[in-house]
């Protein structure tokens, strides 16, 4: 999952960074309305987590933009202004949800977690093809019911390929899943990390697509 995080605390924007890094969030981040806009007309994001009252304007301002122009990119507004007449105002502006300062990272990440899956069309929480079973919410992965280690890189890979099943998925897709905009992208990572993964969960559950990418294989 990769994830704009509209924040102009430092110190905030620091730990949410970290914080839901551990929880296999790719975040890029920015300080001001100006920049949201610039990153989102940029960058497709799995979701936003928006910040109200910035430096330089109203975080409701970039959600109605982003409403007016038809992007459906989840976003979760997170704010301390938690007061019922402003929570109602910023659902009815276009937020999917809304969560008051101070607030829980174990909380914001279920929410993030909830509002991709609800966009995808899924209820369950696991993802799941053939006998290979990925729960998003502790980075784990087990295949015929046994646990595999794999590394958080490897994890967002395999969550990228199962969350649209049967759909080939291209090398630059992928990396967009794996690195934000300061990270450096090694050039065979994608390749390794397949290579890797189907050393542990089976040479044929992930299938090479000439020219295009990879896709998870399906039961037939």
């Amino acid at each position: 999952m990769r994830v704009l995080v509209v924040e102009d605390d430092p110190v905030l924007s620091d730990g949410l960074q970290a914080g839901l890094g551990l929880a296999g969030v790719t975040v890029d981040r920015v300080d001001s309305c100006a920049d949201a806009q610039a990153a989102l007309a940029a960058t497709r994001f799995d979701a936003v987590v928006l910040d109200v009252m910035l430096l330089d304007g109203s975080g409701l301002d970039v959600l109605a933009d982003l409403r007016r122009r038809g992007d459906t990119t989840p976003v979760l507004l997170l704010t301390a202004l938690d007061d019922i007449a402003d929570r109602v105002h910023g659902l009815d502006t276009g937020a999917d949800d809304y969560l008051g300062k101070p607030f829980d990272l174990d909380e914001l990440a279920a929410r993030l977690r909830a509002l991709v899956r609800r966009r995808a069309g899924r209820s369950d929480p696991l993802l799941k093809a053939g006998g290979i079973v990925l729960d998003p919410s502790t980075l784990t992965v087990t295949v015929e019911g046994r646990p595999v280690a794999a590394s958080r890189r490897e994890v967002a890979v395999l969550s990228a390929l199962m969350e649209r099943p049967g759909v080939v998925r291209s090398r630059a897709e992928i990396e967009d899943r794996l690195y934000g905009w300061h990270e450096e992208v090694e050039s065979n990572a994608v390749e390794v990390h397949i290579h890797n993964l189907r050393a542990k969960i089976g040479r044929e559950a992930i299938e090479t697509v000439r020219g295009l990418g990879y896709r998870i294989r399906m039961p037939s």
